[in-house]
C-alpha cells in the first residue's frame, strides 16, 4: 500500500472510531429511547441519500425485489468493509445475515449501545425499501439482534401477497434460522469496477458520511448545543485516542511543531483536501491552511447544519494533537472556503 493509500486509510480507521465513540457517548449520557430515535433519522437520512441511486449501480434493479434488497446489502455493505451474507429462499424471501466483528459496534462497542440502536436503523432504513421501490407489499422480518446475545442481526426481506401497512414493514419472528450459507450464491462486485485505491476510498466515505449526517440528525433529538458539547468531546477523545495508530499508519513522528503540521496535513491528504505549511519567524508557530473539506463538501444542508459539523470534526485534530508527547495548542479559524489551523507548543 503506498502513502496516499495509507492515508486514506487513516481517515477511515479515524472516521470509524469517531462514529463508535459518538454512539457510546450518547448512549452512556441519554436515555435509550432518545438514541432509537437518533439512529431512526440517522438511517432514513442515508438511506435516501443512498438507496435508489446505489441499487442501480450495483446493477441489482431486475431482481424481484426481496431478492435485491439482500443482495444490495451485502455489496453496499462489502465496498464499506462490513462483513454480510446472503441466502435467498425464493423470489420473494431473501435472507441477510451480518457477521462478526460488528462494524457499527466494532470492539467493545457493542457491550455499550442500547438496542433501540438497532431498532432504530431497522426502522429507519429496512422498514423503508419497499417505499423507495414502490412496492408497497415488501417488507422486512427480523430475527435475531445484536444486543440480545443470539447470533447477530439477521432477517429477511420478504414481499407478501397484500400491502402492508406503516407497522408491518417491520417486524420480529424470534427462533427462526436461515437457510443454510452457499459461497457459490454470494453476489460479488464487478472486480474491474471496484480497485485497492476506490474502495479504500468508499470505505473512507462510508464512515465520513455517517459522521457528518449523524451530527447532523443529532441536533434534531437533543438540540445543537448539546450535540456540540456531546459530539465535540467524543471528537476529542477519539483524536487522543488514535493518533498513534494513525501517525504510525501515515509514517509521521512523535515531535516537533513540524512533525504536527505535517500530521495534519498528510490526514488532510487522506480526503483529499489541500494545504499549505507555514512556519512564523521565530518558528514558535506554524500554521496550516486547509482547502476544499471533504467533511462538508457536497453537504446539501443549511450552512447553520455545515458550521456544526466543522466545530465538530475539528475537535478530532484538536484532540490528536493533544496527544503528542511534546503537547501541542491548536487553534482554527473556519472561513467559507477554508480552515485556518494555528499550532504551537503548549509551554
Amino acid at each position: 500500500m503506498d502513502h496516499a493509500e495509507n492515508n486514506i486509510l487513516a481517515q477511515a480507521r479515524m472516521h470509524h472510531a469517531y462514529l463508535l465513540g459518538l454512539q457510546l457517548m450518547v448512549a452512556s449520557n441519554k436515555e435509550p429511547k432518545l438514541v432509537g430515535e437518533w439512529m431512526h433519522k440517522l438511517f432514513r437520512r442515508q438511506h435516501l441519500e443512498k438507496f435508489l441511486s446505489s441499487f442501480e449501480k450495483l446493477g441489482l434493479q431486475d431482481l424481484p425485489h426481496a431478492v435485491a434488497c439482500a443482495q444490495y446489502h451485502v455489496l453496499s455493505n462489502s465496498i464499506g468493509g462490513v462483513p454480510v451474507e446472503y441466502m435467498a429462499e425464493s423470489d420473494k424471501k431473501a435472507w441477510v445475515r451480518f457477521r462478526y466483528p460488528r462494524w457499527m459496534y466494532q470492539g467493545a462497542t457493542i457491550c455499550g449501545v442500547p438496542l433501540e440502536v438497532s431498532r432504530g436503523f431497522l426502522s429507519g432504513w429496512y422498514a423503508h425499501n419497499g417505499i423507495s421501490l414502490n412496492n408497497s407489499r415488501l417488507g422486512f422480518v427480523c430475527v435475531s439482534e445484536d444486543m440480545t446475545g443470539e447470533f447477530g442481526l439477521c432477517g429477511y426481506f420478504k414481499e407478501y401477497d397484500f400491502d402492508l401497512n406503516d407497522e408491518q414493514r417491520l417486524q420480529f419472528a424470534k427462533g427462526e434460522i436461515p437457510p443454510v450459507y452457499k459461497e457459490e450464491e454470494q453476489p460479488q462486485l464487478v472486480s474491474n469496477q471496484w480497485s485497492e485505491l476506490r474502495l479504500a476510498k468508499a470505505n473512507r466515505n462510508y464512515a465520513m458520511d455517517y459522521i457528518r449526517n449523524g451530527i447532523v440528525e443529532l441536533a434534531t433529538v437533543m438540540g445543537e448545543d448539546e450535540t456540540k458539547a456531546l459530539a465535540g468531546k467524543a471528537a476529542r477523545l477519539i483524536g487522543l485516542q488514535y493518533m498513534a495508530e494513525t501517525r504510525e499508519l501515515i509514517k509521521e513522528e512523535d515531535g516537533d511543531l513540524q512533525s504536527a503540521a505535517n500530521y495534519l496535513s498528510k490526514m488532510f491528504a487522506g480526503l483529499g483536501d489541500r494545504s499549505d505549511i507555514h512556519v512564523n519567524v521565530e518558528k514558535t508557530e506554524i500554521e496550516i491552511v486547509q482547502y476544499d473539506r471533504r467533511i462538508v463538501r457536497g453537504f446539501e444542508g443549511a450552512e447553520e447544519e455545515k458550521a456544526l459539523i466543522l466545530f465538530c470534526w475539528n475537535q478530532l485534530w484538536q484532540g490528536a494533537l493533544s496527544s503528542y508527547r511534546q503537547i501541542k495548542t491548536t487553534s482554527c479559524t473556519v472561513e467559507s472556503d477554508r480552515t485556518i489551523w494555528r499550532v504551537s507548543n503548549l509551554s
